[in-house]
């Protein structure tokens, strides 16, 4: 006969795995991104708060093309008292995305190490015609960034980005903007 925990193990790890698939929302990203007119320097708008930019203020990315189709990716952020930080990684566009998903990598030592484990969603989720604006997102709404081509938008464009994204499911209430993280010493351009 058989152990009664054992006849109901098929019916646990359906739960488990069921549990841990992540039943969230489809997230849908724009049509089609040109990665030339996307490259090029972006200002962090705001963002949603996340360990690895704990006492970034005025942050940039700045894309640019690698001969063998992935993007260069640096981004840049002020830390009060500090000279400027710097990230170097590589992004990669997802298969059949016509451009709008990228995975993206940093090169330290654990992407180094285990390289397809340490990739980031990087969803393209808006983006307006002229490509001064973009959000960027991904599918667990914890990471979200708002972009533009200046360091600062005019309210009602950083509001009507801000709506995207909550009608998109983010928690845009914890949204922190850049503006409001710089120290009192710090003019808006990063220079004081």
């Amino acid at each position: 006969m058989k152990h009664p925990v054992a006849a109901l193990l098929p019916l646990i790890a359906t739960l488990l795995l069921s549990a841990c698939g992540g039943h969230e929302k489809p997230l849908a990203t724009v049509n089609k991104v040109d990665l030339q007119r996307y490259a090029g320097t972006w200002y962090e708008i705001a963002r949603l708060p996340q360990w690895f930019q704990r006492g970034c203020y005025d942050s940039t990315a700045t894309y640019s093309l690698n001969d063998d189709g992935t993007v260069k990716v640096i981004n840049r952020c002020q830390r009060e008292g500090e000279q400027t930080s710097e990230a170097e990684g590589t992004a990669r566009v997802v298969p059949g995305s016509d451009n709008a998903k990228l995975k993206v990598r940093f090169d330290n030592w654990v992407s180094r190490l285990i390289p397809t484990i340490t990739e980031g969603n990087y969803w393209i989720i808006a983006l307006d015609k002229d490509y001064q604006t973009v959000v960027i997102g991904e599918p667990s709404r914890e990471y979200l960034w708002i972009l533009a081509r200046q360091s600062e938008l005019p309210e009602d464009q950083y509001q009507a980005l801000v709506q995207v994204a909550q009608e998109k499911g983010f928690p845009v209430e914890e949204l922190q903007r850049n503006r409001q993280l710089r120290p009192e010493t710090a003019a808006p351009d990063g220079s004081e």
